[in-house]
């Protein structure tokens, strides 16, 4: 445990995270190519299976252009946090990347929760959850506006006195584990870890149009912070995929920009500008009038 309390210089957070990030990447391959088998083996394999898993990847290269663009000024934001706003100064070690991968677990919570149920952040988020399957490359389907909405959950840690280096890694971490939650070829695992740990079956969950299952499981690592907030449930019934109110589509830019299709139509239909400007903050499904407001969870209703 000594090894935890060494200073760890804040050069080497930068070469982890990229090493981490390229053998993930190199994992991400093998694993979509064993479900693909696994599609084969069970002759559920299909045109629309494979179309997706396109799509994913193609809004996954659109995500990373659009996080190209903003990334230096992502990074310049945390830094001039950390250099004139931070409170403590953290000294790297292997028990500060712990703490702050906790902390930075806890934040994915609420950036996560958070949406799911602001209009804006369901527009981009949406995205993710359209695919009607569930494999790893799932996992790479992102939206537009899906590397700007962290920064405001995870930047308090630099008020707090963590190295932006160290918080990148730390959000890299949380994003990986998730990542690999996206399948369906692991069932349960043993009690004890279900119960503490994020899991493929708790992701199901999460990704499932069920009504029982809409807006639940928002957790990054640690399922614990669902059961402290009330959003856990558990995978009993078979989970249906997507959102409830399906694309049909397998075209790249349909599958990037039919949230904020979707989330702009209403604004434009709105018959004042306060109302067009709710949609932005009010929750997925919300209507200005009360009687047309969705009955189900919102979310899964964009």
């Amino acid at each position: 445990m000594e090894i935890l309390s060494e200073i760890i210089h804040q050069d080497y957070l930068p070469y982890w995270e990229e090493m981490v990030g390229n053998w993930f990447l190199v994992f991400s391959f093998f694993f979509l190519a064993f479900e693909v088998t696994r599609y084969l083996i069970k002759k559920k394999m299909s045109w629309d299976i494979a179309g997706d898993t396109i799509a994913n990847a193609i809004t996954f290269i659109f995500y990373l252009g659009i996080g190209f663009v903003i990334a230096a000024t992502y990074v310049t934001i945390f830094f001039v946090v950390y250099e004139y706003y931070r409170v403590f100064t953290i000294p790297i070690t292997g028990w500060t990347i712990l703490l702050c991968l906790i902390l930075a677990d806890v934040a994915y919570y609420w950036e996560h929760r958070a949406v799911h149920v602001i209009g804006i952040g369901w527009a981009t988020h949406s995205v993710h959850h359209s695919s009607p399957h569930f494999n790893i490359s799932v996992a790479y389907r992102f939206g537009p506006l899906d590397s700007v909405f962290p920064i405001f959950f995870h930047l308090p840690l630099a008020f707090i006195g963590f190295h932006p280096f160290v918080i990148f890694f730390c959000e890299m971490l949380v994003q990986l584990y998730q990542t690999a939650l996206h399948t369906e070829a692991i069932g349960k695992f043993p009690r004890w870890i279900e119960a503490v740990m994020n899991t493929p079956s708790h992701h199901r969950v999460h990704h499932g149009s069920n009504r029982k299952y809409l807006d639940k499981n928002y957790a990054g690592i640690f399922i614990i912070w669902d059961k402290m907030f009330g959003t856990f449930e558990e995978e009993q019934e078979k989970v249906v995929y997507g959102v409830t109110e399906p694309i049909n589509s397998n075209n790249p830019l349909v599958v990037f920009s039919h949230g904020f299709g979707r989330l702009f139509g209403d604004m434009i239909k709105a018959d004042s500008v306060g109302k067009a400007l709710s949609y932005l903050i009010k929750p997925p499904g919300w209507h200005p009038d009360e009687k047309k407001n969705k009955a189900v969870s919102p979310s899964a209703e964009n």
